[in-house]
C-alpha cells in the first residue's frame, strides 16, 4: 500500500466530510468508487482492503480529534484565523498533525514533507509554503503538542 495515496484519500475524505457532513466510511466509499470508474486517476487499488482500513482509521481518528487539533493549529497561525484557511489546507494540516502526534510509525518530518507535497497538488499556489510554515513552527514544540493532544487521542 502506498502511503502517499492513503494520505491523499484521507485529505479528500476529510474535505468531503466537512463539506457534506457524511461519515468517514461513506466518504471513502465514494472516493474509491470514483477512482474505479475513472481510469485516468492512476490509483492502484490492488490492495484495496488494506488501503480502506488504513485510510478509514486515519480519517476517523483525525475527525474525532478535530476540535483539539484545530486548537493546536490556531496557536501556530500568524495573522490568520481557522475560518480564513482554505478547506483543503485545513484538512492537510489536521491530518499531518494527527500523524505527527499520534502515529508512532510516521516520522514527523515525513508527515511534514508529505503534507507539503499534498498541499502543492491539491491546494493553491501558496499552500505548500503555508503548510510548511505552520508545521515548521510546530515541530520545535512537538512534545508539548503531543502532551496537549494526549487527552484527545482515541482509545486504541
Amino acid at each position: 500500500m502506498k502511503r502517499r495515496l492513503a494520505r491523499e484519500l484521507a485529505v479528500q475524505c476529510l474535505y468531503q466530510m466537512e463539506m457534506t457532513g457524511v461519515a468517514a466510511g461513506a466518504a471513502l466509499e465514494t472516493l474509491i468508487q470514483e477512482a474505479k470508474e475513472d481510469n485516468e486517476t492512476g490509483i492502484d487499488l490492488t490492495d484495496e482492503a488494506a488501503l480502506r482500513e488504513y485510510v478509514e482509521r486515519m480519517v476517523t481518528e483525525t475527525a474525532r480529534m478535530r476540535r483539539a487539533i484545530d486548537e493546536v493549529i490556531s496557536g501556530y497561525l500568524k495573522g490568520w484565523r481557522m475560518e480564513r484557511l482554505s478547506r483543503v489546507d485545513r484538512q492537510i494540516l489536521r491530518l499531518a498533525i494527527y500523524e505527527m502526534t499520534c502515529r508512532d510509525d510516521v516520522p514527523p518530518k515525513a508527515a511534514i514533507n508529505e503534507a507539503i507535497e499534498i498541499a502543492k497538488r491539491f491546494g493553491t499556489e501558496e499552500s505548500g509554503r503555508f503548510v510548511n510554515g505552520v508545521l515548521g513552527r510546530m515541530i520545535g514544540e512537538l512534545d508539548q503538542v503531543r502532551e496537549r493532544l494526549g487527552a484527545a487521542r482515541p482509545n486504541e
